[in-house]
């Protein structure tokens, strides 16, 4: 078997270009502020693909609005490999959660361009869309509707806070970007690589660089609806209220007890808590919070997710509550071929290492089924993510870069 033709990617360059994608939605707290399909985001779709066009790869765009850098192989009928990730963030997220995944995949078609590698299979990097749902729900959808796991149509047809859908957004990015291919859904891989922030302290508190990811944790996810009379705030007594935020604070504090774990690997969050009407002299009449319930054993995810409803009837009374699964996936594991090939670098450049699962989801894990598929962590700062303080540093990009070049590289000459 020849020598795989690795080459070294350019560690300036990799930064610089976080730092200028960074600047696309900068926030006065140092981070980004650039959902979904935003104005924002499509400018930072346009810069991704004016850096590629500049180096002659090829941009395409799909139907639900992810785009593709393309690097042509010795064998133009040979499946690509990829990797990628996203450039959307959550509100008032970070500069590396996403983007990291992008722009190292994009260093290592720059540095085979720069060393005149040619590789045999086709190399791409997609930019998956709204992968964060933070604008749109669910997440993952880009990737979701690419593989066929979720329907096209019903996600182009979800609509943002504002009532506008993603449909809309979708024709604004081919707009902004007329000059790029069509791209059909559902192209296969013959291997799929993304790197990421970790989003944890694992490896900061190990002094580790590379976290060679073999598993990804499943989640369920919940509305939960409670109803009850919007009332007068001076002239109702207690017993005649029907006071639906102290039904729904009653019922957080109990699934609070109920999924309190000692060994602290059940993931449990209300990050969404609406009381309605919102008015500073009514009792609520209503309110609408969101749970997001994760865990690496899908059993343990099927017990505990079971007993939310369970537990919200229990203590609603006076009020009434509706609970409707938003969304689940199953826990996944990742393929120990493209894993050996992640560990086979680190060691080759003297990267400390370790295997770990990822406790967050990615567009990884819609790949897991149709080729060899994992994933590559750096650490990042305190393990802060969806925050504008999320940082990493310099070095660990530049090992995540050339570690994610390798592995493009040993894979995209698999036979």
């Amino acid at each position: 078997m020849p020598t795989p033709n690795y080459v070294k990617i350019n560690a300036e360059r990799v930064w610089q270009r976080h730092m200028d994608l960074a600047e696309i939605g900068k926030t006065a707290g140092g981070g980004v502020h650039r959902l979904a399909l935003s104005d924002k985001d499509i400018e930072a779709h346009v810069k991704v693909a004016e850096w590629a066009q500049a180096r002659g790869f090829v941009v395409e765009l799909d139907a639900i609005g992810n785009m593709f850098v393309c690097r042509p192989g010795s064998d133009p009928s040979a499946t690509p490999v990829a990797s990628g990730s996203h450039t959307d963030s959550q509100p008032w997220g970070g500069r590396f959660d996403g983007p990291l995944g992008v722009l190292t995949a994009l260093e290592a078609l720059e540095a085979l361009e720069d060393a005149g590698v040619t590789t045999r299979r086709p190399i791409e990097v997609p930019v998956w869309n709204n992968e964060e749902g933070a604008r749109f729900m669910p997440g993952l959808s880009g990737s979701g509707s690419y593989t066929g796991v979720m329907d096209l149509e019903k996600m182009l047809d979800c609509t943002d806070d504002d009532g506008i859908t993603m449909r809309s957004c979708v024709e604004k990015l081919h707009a902004a970007l007329p000059n790029v291919k069509h791209r059909k859904l559902g192209q296969p891989y013959a291997g799929f690589v993304e790197a990421h922030i970790e989003q944890g302290t694992i490896l900061e508190d190990a002094g580790e660089i590379i976290g060679i990811v073999t598993d990804i944790q499943g989640n369920r996810r919940f509305d939960v609806k409670v109803t009850g009379e919007s009332a007068h705030s001076g002239t109702t007594p207690r017993a005649r209220r029907k006071d639906a935020f102290v039904a729904a604070t009653d019922i957080a504090v109990a699934l609070r007890d109920v999924f309190w774990d000692e060994e602290d690997i059940a993931r449990f969050t209300i990050g969404k808590f609406e009381a309605l009407p919102g008015a500073k002299s009514v009792v609520p009449g209503e309110v609408n919070f969101f749970i997001d319930f994760r865990h690496p054993s899908k059993p343990v995810l099927k017990e505990l997710g079971d007993q939310i409803e369970v537990v919200a009837e229990r203590h609603v009374a006076p009020c009434s509550v509706a609970v409707t699964q938003a969304s689940s996936a199953d826990p996944m594991q990742f393929s120990e071929k493209v894993t050996g090939l992640i560990a086979a670098s680190a060691a080759r450049h003297g990267y400390p290492s370790r295997h770990m699962i990822s406790c967050a989801g990615h567009d990884a894990r819609h790949f897991v089924a149709s080729c060899p598929t994992a994933m590559v962590f750096i650490p990042c700062w305190k393990g802060i993510s969806h925050n504008e303080l999320e940082s990493a540093e310099p070095d660990h990009v530049a090992a995540g870069a050339q570690v994610i070049c390798d592995v493009l590289v040993d894979m995209a000459d698999w036979a």
